[in-house]
């Protein structure tokens, strides 16, 4: 074939695959029952506050593709699922960054990705062909790389998702630990404090604790509602202060002198780990004077010298 018939060949596929996202990206953009019936019953009573929910992690051009090609995405996705296992730490993994996915709809995304890379690494590669530079075999092997690459990539997005997540939930903590100790102190219950303060707050400790709070007005008790906050959290000061509520809930110790404690000492780590992160910092600040304006410095001291010698010697 010419290289006319390749470009036709690329231009029709490409614009065939148009079509189809932007048909689904139309779909997906009509207005849905809730959104058409919900106006007009917003003044209904609602008992409590509804918790707070969970973050999605999915585009519309991901939703599109997997609505398009569902089953061929599906089958791959249970293929690196057959590769890489360990099913049990991405769903903990994905429980710590509070997205709303299922071990398969992760694996899914990452087959996206990995496709995503394989086409960018397959189009160059193809391209490079057509022009007689390079050979079939070694961009196919690019190809897979890439693939891989953009599969394993994802991987490491959600494990920065999670980090990124449990930073925010310890920063927001001392705030949400106080807010609790002047409820319990002002004579609420701990579930009445727990809902005047997810109803008062927006974050990610906050929705933790709202998912809390439906479990304990769906009967569980309360001791063993923060134990499981307890052990599905991955962030250790969280864990502390749902045992320590816990404990105090079933032992009936004072609970506004246990947070308010467990408030000063997230306070201090977190000025200590200030300081030490500083320390570091002024470290790392002497490498661009000792490499750069040290030498620079040394230069135009020496130079004019060396020139003056060079100048003045027979």
């Amino acid at each position: 074939m010419t290289p006319a018939w390749w470009g036709a060949l690329l231009g029709a596929t490409g614009g065939a695959g148009l079509l189809l996202v932007v048909a689904r990206l139309r779909v997906m953009g009509r207005a849905q029952l809730s959104d058409r019936v919900l106006p007009y019953v917003r003044d209904l009573p609602q008992v409590g506050a509804r918790p707070t929910p969970r973050r999605t992690d999915t585009s519309p051009l991901l939703g599109a593709a997997v609505a398009v090609y569902g089953p061929v995405l599906r089958a791959l996705a249970e293929s690196v699922e057959r590769v890489l296992g360990g099913a049990s730490s991405v769903r903990r993994r994905i429980e710590r960054a509070g997205l709303d996915l299922t071990v398969q709809d992760f694996r899914v995304q990452q087959v996206v990705w990995g496709l995503v890379g394989l086409g960018a690494t397959a189009a160059w590669g193809l391209l490079r062909t057509l022009g007689g530079d390079g050979g079939v075999l070694g961009h196919t092997l690019v190809s897979l790389v890439a693939f891989a690459f953009g599969v394993l990539a994802r991987d490491t997005h959600l494990t920065s998702q999670v980090r990124t997540r449990e930073r925010r939930m310890v920063a927001e903590f001392p705030t949400i630990a106080e807010l609790l100790a002047l409820s319990v102190a002002a004579g609420e219950s701990p579930v009445g404090a727990l809902d005047r303060v997810v109803q008062r707050s927006r974050g990610e400790l906050s929705r933790d604790l709202a998912a809390v709070l439906a479990a304990i007005r769906t009967g569980e008790p309360i001791g063993s509602a923060f134990d499981r906050l307890a052990a599905t959290t991955g962030v250790p000061v969280v864990a502390r202060f749902a045992q320590g509520v816990a404990v105090a809930v079933e032992r009936g110790t004072p609970l506004a002198d246990v947070l308010h404690a467990q408030a000063a000492d997230v306070r201090e780590a977190g000025r200590r780990e200030l300081i030490e992160t500083a320390a570091r910092r002024e470290v790392l600040m002497m490498v661009p004077v000792v490499f750069l304006v040290l030498p620079v410095t040394v230069l135009f001291a020496f130079w004019p010298g060396l020139v003056g010698l060079s100048l003045t010697a027979p």
